[in-house]
């Protein structure tokens, strides 16, 4: 079964091309100190939760725009941040609440919960600008044609999306999670397990002062 919204509104499938999978937005409510820690240093706090703030609306409306299928939100710290409570209002997007442990734990968890009532599902982070509609509809392609997992590889070495139809915790546990070696050991436990993959096109997250300038260049 769908999971209870606490009285927020699930969205319209008709239309949607894949309106049994989930699309997961991994995110953090924008607070200043909390996120883009090291932007921070270069930006200031503010700054950097108002820019993580931008990067999060922008992700959203991609993948709403996308139209593939419903749009869930995982939150960090609670459903009922006022900055979630928003966007579950403006977007009509279903909020839940991210469980306990280090990143790989909380994207493992949202990921098997998923799988109870969806077909398919993919995971983003909100820190990726360059992702498109068209990355998020070949991650379900790939899926529904049967591959196991579907990556976004990131330029420093990390992963911006993650999608699979089995729940696969073996893909969450033992990584280096904050470094830049999380997508080759990723890919690592995929080959120990024989699991076959498809990789979209590599692209930059906003992490660094160095990706910040390229951002900033492509507005």
């Amino acid at each position: 079964h769908e999971p209870a919204s606490s009285g927020k509104v699930l969205c319209d499938k008709r239309g949607m091309k894949y309106p049994e999978s989930r699309l997961l937005l991994f995110t953090k409510a924008p607070e200043p100190g909390k996120v883009k820690t090291r932007l921070a240093d270069f930006l200031g706090a503010a700054a950097a939760a108002e820019l993580y703030e931008q990067l999060v609306f922008n992700c959203l409306e991609t993948s709403i725009s996308a139209d593939l299928c419903p749009v869930d939100i995982c939150c960090s710290p609670s459903t009922e941040h006022p900055f979630f409570q928003h966007c579950h209002n403006h977007y009509h997007v279903v909020l839940q609440q991210q469980c306990r442990g280090d990143i790989g734990q909380r994207m493992s968890s949202a990921i098997k919960s998923a799988l109870q009532y969806a077909e398919h599902t993919v995971l983003i982070g909100a820190d990726c600008p360059e992702l498109t509609a068209n990355d998020l509809e070949t991650a379900f392609e790939f899926l529904q044609q049967g591959t196991d997992v579907v990556l976004g590889p990131a330029a420093d070495g990390g992963y911006y999306l993650i999608g699979m139809s089995n729940h696969h915790a073996c893909l969450f546990e033992g990584i280096p999670w904050s470094t830049h070696r999380v997508l080759a050991a990723t890919e690592r436990h995929l080959r120990k397990q024989g699991l076959g993959w498809h990789s979209l096109p590599v692209r930059r997250d906003v992490d660094t002062a160095a990706d910040y300038a390229v951002y900033m260049a492509m507005k």
